[in-house]
């Protein structure tokens, strides 16, 4: 995606957001917020400030999952742990409407940052473990990528039609290459490519195992926050959150079946929920929902935007999340996707 592309999709989605926000839609229209909604999380960090940051719609920043929180009290959420929301949602007596806070990978700011915000308010959370990262045996490609635009001046890579040299002198030339990456991991065969994309990394100083063993919690510290915080909950991710709509469907299995087995090891509770790796339409599909259903899971979620309602229980294994971007952190945007027209309106 070009630079202009990229501002502009930035811009409507931002101007869309104070749409909704400035003409409180939801009072005209409150059946569009459904039961609630789930949201999605990565990181939660401070904010730096940084000239080339292509990973920015991944982190919030502490005080803004704090407002988040605040917001969907305001619109009169009720937080709830996600593996508990089919149940109460099943409940005819149950007339409440629901947040779930789920984040994704397991990173390490999310036991430093984010559950001191959930506990001041006593809000449950969902945390998603991928095996591969906790037992540092696969690299988050994404930050791999960013690492080795941000640092190099040039780079020599092979994209799928033969090494091309490409620069990286300007945000604007290393952006383009971190969407070039991503473009050429999501679209072949995902373990070559990060395979690929991680000896470049090496070539150039930087250890895309180390960065996992830097950003992401390890069994222990995983097992810590289990017995100390009764508000986190665990979910599996997959084995080595590769894109399962892509793989075989004994694969499909192992991944599900594997890391649910990897997340009871390390808090010692068999998770009920799971999260797809990526969660759009071309990384998982019906296949997937089965297969998660098959598994004994009680709830599985994609990245695909959406609000809570009927539809939820008929596809407890395929319910959508709204992400809490990076991009987008104000308290009068977070009303605006509770609200849920954002999304009748897609």
């Amino acid at each position: 995606m070009s630079t202009v592309k990229r501002l502009l999709k930035r811009a409507a989605i931002q101007g869309g957001l104070e749409a909704v926000a400035l003409s409180r839609g939801w009072k005209l229209w409150p059946a569009a917020g459904g039961r609630g909604l789930v949201f999605t999380l990565h990181h939660v960090r401070p904010g730096v400030s940084k000239a080339y940051d292509p990973n920015a719609l991944l982190s919030i920043t502490p005080d803004f999952l704090d407002i988040a929180i605040r917001a969907a009290l305001e619109c009169g959420l009720v937080p709830a742990a996600l593996e508990d929301l089919p149940a109460l949602l099943a409940d005819p007596s149950e007339r409440r409407r629901f947040v779930c806070f789920t984040l994704d990978d397991g990173y390490r700011d999310n036991a430093e940052h984010a559950a001191p915000v959930f506990r001041r308010h006593g809000v449950p959370y969902t945390i998603f473990i991928a095996r591969g990262f906790v037992e540092r045996r696969r690299s988050l490609w994404w930050e791999t990528a960013e690492a080795l635009t941000g640092a190099a001046g040039r780079l020599e890579f092979d994209f799928g039609a033969g090494v091309e040299a490409v620069p990286l002198a300007t945000p604007a030339e290393k952006q383009a290459v971190f969407d070039r990456l991503g473009t050429f991991v999501q679209s072949g065969d995902e373990d070559a490519a990060i395979a690929r994309l991680d000896e470049a990394a090496r070539a150039h100083g930087i250890d895309p195992l180390g960065i996992a063993d830097r950003l992401v919690m390890d069994a222990a510290e995983l097992a810590a926050l289990a017995t100390a915080d009764p508000l986190a909950r665990f979910g599996a991710h997959t084995l080595t959150h590769v894109a399962l709509r892509r793989v075989d469907a004994a694969r499909l299995r192992a991944e599900i079946e594997g890391s649910i087995e990897a997340v009871a090891a390390y808090v010692g509770r068999r998770p009920q929920s799971f999260a797809y790796p990526y969660g759009f339409p071309a990384a998982v599909g019906e296949r997937e929902f089965r297969a998660a259903a098959d598994a004994g899971l009680t709830v599985a979620v994609t990245t695909q935007p959406g609000v809570l309602g009927p539809w939820t229980l008929e596809r407890p294994t395929a319910i959508g999340r709204v992400s809490l971007n990076g991009l987008y952190q104000k308290k009068r945007y977070v009303k605006a996707l509770i609200s849920g027209i954002p999304f009748r309106l897609m």
